[in-house]
């Protein structure tokens, strides 16, 4: 099982490629879509890392694909602008979960 980027950033790209995971670049909704698509039909793709931007271009679809598809695995990641969570996310949920404050 195999890696496999959509993003709409070369250098995140050129990073991955570093790591051995290969990709592809795109910035339109279609784009995002036809490259979903090929790799949902790619039997040797286990996991699919995209980036937050390209999630917010079409929710629907990626959420869809989460919950009614076995494989592969599609993991958003953040972009190169940082994480679209709070600064505090990990300690508010530490926090939140065994109820200590750090």
């Amino acid at each position: 099982m195999r890696f496999y980027l959509i993003s709409d950033n070369v250098d995140t790209l050129v990073g991955m490629r570093l790591a051995g995971i290969e990709g592809i670049v795109v910035h339109e909704k279609e784009e995002v879509r036809n490259a979903l698509k090929s790799a949902m039909d790619d039997p040797k793709i286990g996991i699919v890392l995209v980036t937050e931007k390209l999630v917010k271009l079409c929710p629907d679809l990626v959420y869809e694909l989460k919950l009614n598809c076995k494989r592969p695995l599609i993991v958003e990641i953040p972009d190169r602008h940082g994480s679209g969570r709070a600064n505090d996310s990990i300690t508010r949920y530490v926090r939140e979960a065994i109820g200590v404050k750090i």
